[in-house]
This record gives structure tokens, C-alpha cells and sequence, in this order.
């Protein structure tokens, strides 16, 4: 699904820029700060936007990691059942992970509006807070969106990863 495959790549990039970043500038913000004397404090920012940055390495990468199977999951009942019930249960942890996805991005999506409106703004970088909260809502959709696809045979979350069959 070439689609899928440019999304898969656009995360990937965007989820090691973002590391990338992060590694950089809390490198320079020790350097300023063992090197730098008084100059450091003008890099008094750089705090707040790596854990920014962090908050959205989080989010985004939800939906990558319910695609290779990196979340958390008990599988002892799952793999002891039956194949008829147990394609029945995947299908049904696939709609309720699809459905309570969406919600919680429905109410990140209320968040952003309502934290928008008070006008608050982040201390050193003095960005409207409510755009930190976008992080959540992007990350919920994309993981509905992996859900969504899981439950309709798109993706096999449950199969083999390849780092698995690599071993094999």
C-alpha cells in the first residue's frame, strides 16, 4: 500500500529528526552551561523545547509501535484460544482500540480549543500552549488510524514483526 508505506516513512523521519534534535540541543545546553557563564542563560529555552519536543516523539510514534507490536499486551489467553475465537477477540480489540483512539482524540481536540482560547503561553518559548496539545490528538488518530487498519486485514499487528522473522 504505497500510501502507507509514505506515511510509514514521513514518522520514521520525522520521529529521528526529532530525536536528533533533541540529542543536539541538550548536548549544547550542557556545553553553554559548563563552558559558557552568564552566556548560558540565554539558552534557558532550550529546556523547554526538548521536553516539547519529547512530549511529541511520544505521540507520534503511538501508531508505529502498535504497527510492529511494541505495545504492552498480555497474549497467554490470546494464543490459547482457538483460531475462530481468536480472530474474533483481535477483531474486537481492534474496534475498541479504534473507537476509544478516536475519543481521546476528540477530547485532545476540545483541549486544544479550550487551552487556545485562555491564551496561555509556554515561559521561555512564549508559543500558545495549546499547541502542545496537538500532540495527543495527531498521535491518537494515528494510532485509530493503525487500529482501523489492523481490523480490516490492512496490517497484521499480531503476526510475526520482522525483527522476528529476521531471527528466525
Amino acid at each position: 500500500m504505497p500510501l502507507l508505506n509514505l506515511l510509514r516513512r514521513i514518522e520514521t523521519t520525522l520521529l529521528v529528526s526529532l530525536f536528533l534534535t533533541m540529542v543536539t540541543l541538550f548536548f549544547f545546553s550542557i556545553v553553554t552551561r559548563e563552558i559558557g557563564g552568564t552566556f548560558a542563560s540565554k539558552f534557558a529555552w532550550i529546556g523547554e523545547a526538548v521536553r516539547l519536543m519529547n512530549i511529541f516523539l511520544v505521540f507520534l510514534a503511538l501508531g508505529l509501535a502498535l504497527e510492529r507490536g511494541r505495545h504492552v499486551g498480555i497474549d497467554t489467553i490470546r494464543n490459547a484460544l482457538p483460531h475462530r475465537y481468536r480472530t474474533l477477540l483481535l477483531k474486537l480489540i481492534d474496534l475498541c482500540g479504534f473507537l476509544f483512539s478516536i475519543y481521546l482524540a476528540w477530547l485532545g481536540y476540545g483541549l486544544v480549543k479550550f487551552v487556545l482560547m485562555t491564551g496561555q503561553r509556554s515561559p521561555t518559548l512564549d508559543i500558545p500552549m495549546g499547541w502542545i496539545y496537538v500532540a495527543p490528538v495527531i498521535g491518537f488518530l494515528l494510532l485509530a488510524l493503525r487500529f482501523g487498519l489492523s481490523f480490516f486485514g490492512v496490517i497484521d499487528r499480531f503476526g510475526p514483526t520482522s525483527d522476528q522473522k529476521a531471527h528466525n
